[in-house]
């Protein structure tokens, strides 16, 4: 697919309308099917651009910190929640100027904070840590070993549930809904005798939904049969779901040079603009590109910062790259704008929204004052 982005707009973020409305469609059949309600996790995806094209679909947002509940309140409106490992006092009086439902991760929180948000009219959770394990990338396993996120059942105080109505639990990323129905019933053994108790249970995020081998069905049906054993309001929060495969990062090649292999050096970071490429760690699609050793000629790309391992990957391409010639970068909308920085003084993305009608509007382009006023 052709970009048509000049020279200076790159490196450039562009999510595509028709592919994100492509996912919320599915997303809405599931809130339809499964009689649930589906949010947007901030922490995945947050550019408030293509804000009112998902809020045609989905009810409301899910924020870990102030900046992402203000975000929420102010640009997308509707359901607000908060959940968070521990809350600054100081800011706790606007958090909930922000949000409706409000998620503890710990006794003490609810003990510290639970008075504040009642007298606001503010539904109050507890965060639970069902210790059940799905995730095989350990920094993005929330119920692994000594994990500080969720009330374990050993620490679980009974009786001590006054003013709470709904519980939450987070184990998945980037799973099917096989690993859900695994985890629900983990939950259920543990936790079961109170969720009969509550008016509604958020089963977190990390639900693949749109991806296309997803069994929707299947999710479709355990959730189901979990709202009429329990009688509450099930609420979902994923993140990558609602921007999977809806849009790319358009780099440009800066220069080419040889150490055992060609090198192409691109205007694009994994290090800054892609940081789970190192984080995770994993291998991005490139447009027109193959293995290595797959196409004619095999380069390895990395980026402009003075990090030595910034390498986004190998890959093979049927000619040369030569200064100039732009890459495209599969799958970049989630994950990518929440998580880039300035390291090095590089230039964030421009961000771009490719309408409907195929024109690429740039929505945000940074500069020199974006880098300098994050410092002093």
């Amino acid at each position: 697919m052709k970009y048509n982005l000049e020279d200076q707009q790159t490196p450039c973020y562009v999510v595509d309308e028709a592919l994100l409305e492509n996912n919320l469609r599915i997303l809405d059949r599931v809130q339809k099917q499964a009689g649930v309600k589906i949010l947007l996790a901030l922490k995945g995806f947050a550019m408030f651009g293509v804000f009112p094209l998902i809020r045609q679909y989905l009810p409301g947002v899910t924020a870990s910190s102030l900046n992402e509940a203000r975000l929420g309140r102010e640009e997308f409106g509707g359901e607000v929640h908060l959940c968070a490992p521990a809350y600054r006092e100081e800011e706790f009086g606007q958090l909930l100027d922000c949000c409706g439902h409000v998620v503890f991760n710990s006794f003490s929180q609810k003990d510290k904070y639970l008075a504040a948000a009642l007298k606001k009219g503010v539904r109050c959770g507890l965060r639970i840590n069902p210790e059940h394990r799905e995730v095989e990338t350990a920094i993005y396993d929330p119920c692994g070993p000594c994990s500080r996120l969720g009330v374990a059942l050993e620490n679980f105080q009974d009786g001590d549930l006054e003013g709470i109505t709904g519980l939450h639990f987070h184990n998945l990323c980037e799973k099917g809904a096989d690993a859900l129905a695994r985890t629900l019933k983990v939950v259920e053994e543990k936790f079961g005798r109170y969720i009969s108790s509550m008016e509604w249970i958020n089963m977190g995020g990390g639900h693949h939904i749109t991806r296309g081998d997803y069994d929707v069905e299947l999710l479709c049906s355990t959730l189901k049969a979990f709202k009429e054993k329990y009688g509450v309001e099930i609420y979902l929060e994923p993140g990558e779901a609602v921007a999977l495969n809806t849009g790319v990062l358009v780099a440009s090649v800066l220069d080419v040079v040889h150490n055992q292999m060609p090198i192409a050096i691109l205007d694009a970071s994994a290090a800054t603009h892609m940081p789970d490429v190192l984080e995770m760690p994993y291998r991005p699609e490139v447009e027109g590109a193959g293995a290595p050793g797959e196409l004619a000629v095999t380069y390895r790309l990395a980026g402009p910062s003075c990090l030595a391992g910034d390498v986004i990957g190998d890959y093979s391409f049927a000619a040369e790259l030569r200064p100039g010639d732009q890459l495209v970068f599969h799958d970049m909308a989630h994950y990518t704008m929440v998580k880039n920085n300035t390291f090095n003084g590089i230039n964030l993305p421009s961000i771009a929204v490719r309408k409907k009608t195929g024109e690429i509007e740039v929505l945000r382009a940074f500069t020199y004052q974006d880098y300098k006023n994050r410092l002093s």
